[in-house]
Parts: structure tokens; C-alpha cells; sequence
């Protein structure tokens, strides 16, 4: 067998194999709260085999919450998760949680009556709203719920949390020169910016102890001029490193300026505003129908698309890195595992098949060697509905309106394309 099927300690956790569901947004919290659906996935993913699934973001306290159906820590969620825990390691594998706030992605309405808040004033355009400016005494606040998010998460069972600090998320809005704007010792220079993302990683270090299993996601780039660059944040991730987590997922993208850069391929405009509430969210249908495709521009799609930049922290970074983005095959995990990379996150394959990697196993074993792939097209159909619906793929779809399929084949025939062209450039 494959390294990727041997077991990994990750800190003072083993996982049974080098695959881990990394932490795409379900929308399943309906209320906040977990639900049924929440649970039977993770433990369908489990049950497909993944060494690791990862619950999506969690905010560590109410005003980080971006999304109605999505978890913020207090105490009515704290038996569903428990339930979900158990349920996962009945199937044998270990479950993480993603814990984050979401700065000044949100809405009033959204994140308990009070004006959104981040790094800096200003305005919201995806709400629309505007944004108050984080006094120093409400980011020791923050800081402090995230370590108090530790223990309530070692208590429901979680091997693991992932501390969320790339996507344009308020750790990443500090760190961001696009978004932080300060004039204080939390702003101006990387060195301050990295302030807030330090103190985190200090308050969550101390809480996890030598029990839990501590992951930090941070973005290789932002994916924009005005945003970090990869000599930035490979000074953020050897930051990171100096804390002593346990691990660095790297990814890249902002959500409120490159979106597209997090997800390959081109957002599904037509999906993502017919599963919008049209009374809820008209300004957003509204803008989508004039500008999405300048909100949301495509990132040609390849496989593993983030394999060449990641070489670069790879080499550069002594601890364990989680390799991110792109995952389509039995030969994509052979390949980054081959590039030093201790462990592989995916999610869209297995949104399309939570028996993913149980079918990669099988393969080998019949001695179909590295041929295994997904039938997953990345039309990211599964993304366009996730905001306004949940995460499911269009295959599990009945009765889906013509314009939606239409949507789906144009853009997975777009993706062949583009592979195509980048094997003729004699790129893997």
C-alpha cells in the first residue's frame, strides 16, 4: 500500500490515513445548530474512509457568524456536536472543527443585532452594511473566546480544531494590508499585523495542551494586487510555525476580492442566485445579474492547483504541511505526497462521493495501480447553493431546472479545456 494509506500522528493524534475532509461550508446549522443532516454527512465521510472530517467554521462567539446556517459556539449546540463526535470515531476516524470569526463578512441581522466588525472601518458591499473598527479591548476578547472555544470543543470529543486565519476572515483581515488599515500596534507593518494571529495562537496553544491536535489555515496569497504576497505569508506561515501547532493547511483567495482563487474554476451565477431568497437577498440577486462575473471572475481550473506555489513554502517550512486544492484522483494524492506534504485536505470529490477514498483503497488493491478518479466535474454547483441552501452536488439533484444544467455542462466542459491546454504546456 501507498503511504496515503498509513496511518499519520498528527501531534498527539493518529489518523489512520493521509486524507483529511477539509472544512467546505455545509450550511446544515439551521438556527446555528447542528443538525441531522450535519451529522449523517460527517458520518457518511467517515464511513467512506477519511482519516480526519472536519466540522466548517465554527465562530468562536456570536458576532463572527456569517451565515444563518452555520455553528457559533454557546451552549445549545454543545450535544449535537457531541453526538456528531461520537458517531464519526464509531466509524473509525477522527473529526476536527474549524473555529474562525468572520470579521466584517456579515450582516446585522445575521450576527446578532450589532454592526459587523473587523479590522477597519468601512463597508461591507456583499451585505451590503457597514463596518465598525475593532477597539484594542474587544481583540483581547476575541482572542479569549478562542481559547475558550478549545476547551468547549475538547469537551463534545474533537481530536482536532482548525484555526482559520486566511479567506479574508478577520484574522486574515488583519494580516491583509487590503483590510487593515490601523494606525495602532495592530496595524501598519507585517510585523503588527501578524499581532492579532499571534495572541490567537498563544490563548489556543495554551487551551489545547498536550490532548488536541491544533491546525491553522493560511492563504499562500491573497490572489490580488493590494493584498498579501507569497514572500508575505510565507513570513506569516513561518510565524505560525513558531508557535508549535501541529500542522499548516495552505490555501489562498480572499472571499470579498478573489473569491474563485479559493475554488478553481468559475462560480455557478445562475445557481447561486436561484437558491437566494428573493426578499432576503435582493441587492445580492440584483448584483449578480449585472456584475457577478466582475464580483466573481473565473480562475482557469486545473488539477492540484495550488501544487506549484506550495512547493515554494514546502521548501521552505520545517513542519507538517496540509496540501489543499484541486484533489481529483488516486495519481493527484500520489503526486503531492511525493512533494513532501504530509497530509491531503479535499471536499469537493467528496461532496460528489463520501466513499472516495474507500474507492481509491479498493482500486489499488484489485491492482488497478493509480487510475482511480472522480466523476466529479467541479462545476461547483455544490458551492453555488451552499450559501443560500446547503452543500449538495447537482448529481444528487432531481428535478434540476434546465438553466441550471445548461450552467453545469458549460462549466465542466470548460474545465477539460483548460486541463487540456495546461498538459499541452507540459505541466502535470
Amino acid at each position: 500500500m501507498s503511504v496515503l494509506f498509513t496511518p499519520y500522528k498528527l501531534g498527539p493524534v493518529t489518523l489512520r490515513n493521509r486524507t483529511i475532509r477539509s472544512a467546505a461550508f455545509e450550511n446544515m446549522c439551521p438556527g446555528n445548530l447542528p443538525s441531522r443532516q450535519l451529522i449523517d454527512y460527517h458520518t457518511s465521510v467517515a464511513r467512506g474512509g477519511i482519516g480526519m472530517t472536519t466540522v466548517a467554521y465554527c465562530s468562536v462567539d456570536r458576532s463572527g457568524v456569517s451565515f444563518d446556517g452555520q455553528l457559533y459556539i454557546h451552549e445549545g449546540i454543545r450535544n449535537g456536536l457531541r453526538e456528531l463526535v461520537d458517531a464519526v470515531h464509531a466509524e473509525g476516524a477522527k473529526v476536527s472543527i474549524q473555529l474562525g470569526h468572520c470579521g466584517n463578512m456579515t450582516h446585522r441581522h445575521t450576527c446578532g443585532g450589532r454592526m459587523p466588525v473587523g479590522a477597519s472601518s468601512g463597508f461591507n458591499l456583499y451585505s451590503p452594511t457597514l463596518v465598525r473598527r475593532l477597539r484594542e479591548s474587544e481583540i483581547h476578547d476575541i482572542v479569549m473566546h478562542f481559547g475558550e472555544a478549545v476547551d468547549f470543543c475538547r469537551d463534545c470529543g474533537f481530536d482536532c480544531v482548525e484555526i482559520h486565519a486566511g479567506h479574508g476572515y478577520l484574522i486574515s483581515q488583519f494580516l491583509s494590508p487590503y483590510t487593515n488599515r490601523r494606525h495602532d500596534s495592530y496595524g501598519g507593518c507585517l510585523e503588527n499585523r501578524m499581532r492579532m494571529m499571534d495572541e490567537v495562537l498563544n490563548e489556543v496553544m495554551a487551551h489545547a495542551g498536550s490532548d488536541m491536535a491544533v491546525l491553522v489555515k493560511t492563504n499562500m496569497y491573497d490572489g490580488f494586487r493590494r493584498g498579501l504576497q507569497i514572500e508575505d505569508c510565507l513570513d506569516v506561515a513561518r510565524r505560525i510555525s513558531s508557535h508549535k501547532v501541529h500542522g499548516i493547511v495552505l490555501s489562498a483567495g480572499f472571499v470579498s476580492k478573489a473569491p474563485m482563487v479559493i475554488l478553481g474554476g468559475s462560480m455557478p451565477i445562475r445557481t447561486m442566485a436561484h437558491y437566494m431568497d428573493s426578499f432576503k437577498y435582493w441587492w445580492l440577486k440584483a448584483g449578480l445579474a449585472v456584475a457577478g462575473r466582475r464580483l466573481m471572475p473565473t480562475s482557469p481550473y486545473r488539477e492540484t492547483y495550488f501544487l506549484d506555489t506550495a512547493r515554494i513554502f514546502r521548501s521552505e517550512l520545517d513542519i507538517p504541511l496540509v496540501y489543499v486544492g484541486g484533489i481529483q484522483s488516486r495519481e493527484n494524492c500520489e503526486t503531492v505526497l511525493s512533494e513532501g506534504f504530509e497530509l491531503i485536505q479535499m471536499a469537493h470529490v467528496l461532496v460528489h462521493d463520501p466513499a472516495f477514498v474507500i474507492h481509491m483503497r479498493d482500486s489499488e488493491i484489485a491492482g488497478e495501480g493509480l487510475t482511480y478518479r472522480s466523476a466529479c466535474g467541479r462545476s461547483n454547483y455544490c458551492v453555488g447553493r451552499m450559501y443560500s441552501k446547503d452543500m449538495k452536488c447537482h448529481h444528487c439533484v432531481e428535478d434540476l431546472p434546465l438553466n441550471l444544467r445548461k450552467e453545469i455542462v458549460k462549466a465542466e466542459a470548460a474545465n477539460v479545456e483548460s486541463i487540456r491546454k495546461y498538459k499541452e504546456c507540459g505541466h502535470l
